[in-house]
């Protein structure tokens, strides 16, 4: 039997609208992914199918092992950079959801060699300190395409998360985790706004960061009422179905 079938219908459901929400908030446009770990068979995670995120239904949904084979996908081409997700499940047994994404007011801040991408309001205190950036070249060299298409550089790429809730990839995007999906997803799309709050408070000149103990409360704070902006963004992003 296949684990898509074991799996709850309301997680599939959940990670259907996670796709639309994703694409609604200009986090995801027709490439990026989101996926979260298979409720009752934790060495699997579901994910979609290779296409775009706004155009997921759940009969597109499958079924991975954690090194990234697919289990029920069939005929149908999957994402190359499936082994981002595997790896940091593997790596996370705290992980439930992994978003991974190019949005764009973050890729800047995953070139400069002088800015972190850093918290800079209180619905972004899950950014810590900083997110780290993971260099593709330190593991393959240079040349790449700078995907993660293969196992070895999602657990390059995991490493580099280490216990922290977003990576920046250079010159790619950003990969967010969290403990549910719902929380995976607002921290994609908060760590999309506070790229554009610091980029323009960068331009003011000086930014007050928020310290690591601000940090810390604001994450509990915000995170707490996660199914207020899930249940704006999920009746949105229904409403233009």
């Amino acid at each position: 039997m296949s684990p898509l079938s074991s799996a709850d219908p309301a997680l599939i459901d959940d990670l259907v609208d996670a796709n639309h929400i994703l694409g609604m908030q200009g986090v995801l446009d027709a490439f990026g992914h989101v996926s979260v770990r298979h409720d009752r068979s934790p060495a699997h995670f579901l994910l979609a199918r290779n296409m775009a995120p706004a155009q997921v239904c759940r009969e597109d949904i499958v079924s991975f092992e954690l090194d990234g084979t697919p289990v029920d996908a069939g005929d149908r081409r999957v994402y190359l950079e499936r082994f981002i997700h595997g790896a940091i499940y593997r790596a996370r047994p705290d992980v439930m959801a992994v978003v991974h994404s190019h949005s764009p007011a973050v890729v800047p801040f995953t070139v400069s060699r002088r800015e972190r991408l850093r918290p800079v309001c209180h619905m972004s205190g899950f950014l810590g300190g900083g997110a780290p950036v993971f260099e593709i070249r330190d593991v393959a060299g240079d040349g790449t395409d700078l995907l993660v298409r293969d196992d070895r550089l999602g657990r390059a790429l995991a490493q580099v998360l280490g216990p922290s809730h977003c990576v920046l990839m250079r010159g790619h995007g950003s990969t967010t985790v969290g403990p549910s999906l719902k929380l995976a997803v607002y921290r994609a799309v908060y760590a999309e706004v506070n790229a554009r709050i610091q980029s323009q408070a960068l331009q003011l000149g000086d930014p007050q960061y928020l310290s690591a103990e601000e940090a810390q409360a604001a994450m509990a704070s915000t995170e707490g009422q996660v199914d207020r902006p899930w249940a704006l963004w999920k009746a949105a992003a229904r409403a233009i179905r």
